[in-house]
């Protein structure tokens, strides 16, 4: 942090390098273009640059939840300037509920890189499902291993609301599932 405060360029382009894969899973928990992405990871380092001065951070983890919640706040400006797309249906259709049941009868007889690619196209295709915001909180809980105070604070959001949306995810996921199984 000194060297780039110093004016390092070479320093920022390695934190660049070591987290521009994280910001890009968070941004793609919100947006499925690859181009949405990418807009996202420009944004959030480009605030993060401009803003290192009020990085007041002590070890490596505070580093990336502080760049995190730019993340974040960078997905949200974006769902904003675009009148955030609507919330998926729950009503599954009969082809989908065919390929879901036919992924997951194919999970008993794979190997494990099969078991491990059937069940990430799996998680995806039912966050999908999920409001952005709903399937960010998850994604930071559990995907990501953030703490429900971690997440409240990188949202600016209460420690109950973060409880509150977790819960509701999880169970508007279960409900997909019933209708599914």
């Amino acid at each position: 942090m000194a060297a780039i405060a110093a004016g390092d360029e070479t320093a920022f382009e390695q934190l660049f390098e070591r987290y521009r894969r994280h910001i890009a899973r968070v941004a793609g928990r919100f947006f499925a273009q690859r181009e949405q992405m990418e807009e996202i990871i420009q944004d959030s380092f480009t605030k993060a640059y401009f803003a290192l001065g009020s990085y007041h951070g002590t070890h490596a983890a505070s580093f990336k939840a502080w760049l995190t919640q730019i993340a974040v706040n960078s997905c949200y400006d974006q769902l904003r300037r675009t009148r955030r797309r609507p919330e998926q249906s729950i009503d599954i259709n009969d082809n989908e509920s065919h390929q879901f049941a036919t992924q997951l009868g194919a999970l008993d007889a794979a190997s494990d890189v099969e078991r491990t690619a059937v069940s990430r196209d799996l998680a995806e295709k039912l966050l999908a499902r999920l409001r952005p915001d709903d399937r960010m909180v998850l994604t930071l809980l559990d995907v990501e291993g953030f703490s429900v105070a971690e997440i409240a604070e990188m949202t600016n959001w209460s420690v109950s609301k973060v409880k509150v949306r977790a819960h509701r995810a999880r169970a508007h996921l279960r409900k997909v599932l019933r209708r599914l199984l």
